[in-house]
């Protein structure tokens, strides 16, 4: 098995358009990827505000690469980027 990351992004304040203008393209290209396990937004007041993704990779630099790619994020809509392992232990 695969090492497993969680991509935790948050999203610029007042960005939600850009989210919603870029989420068939962002959807689309995590369906591309085979490795992720788990994906959705966080939501404060009933609005997305970020995304967490739990994905399988080579490695470290791989996950980092794969996020870097990814259509919300070339649309500028992350403030930040967080790319760390994680392991499972529930679930």
């Amino acid at each position: 098995m695969m090492p497993l990351f969680a991509v935790i992004c948050r999203d610029k304040p007042g960005h939600l358009q850009t989210r919603m203008d870029t989420r068939e393209s962002h959807l689309a290209y995590a369906r591309e990827h085979n490795g992720w396990l788990l994906a959705g937004p966080f939501v404060e007041n009933g609005s997305p505000v970020g995304s967490l993704l739990i994905v399988e990779a080579d490695d470290l630099d791989a996950a980092k690469a794969w996020a870097a790619q990814d259509p919300y994020n070339l649309a500028g809509l992350f403030a930040s980027v967080e790319v760390t392992e994680w392991k499972r232990v529930l679930g």
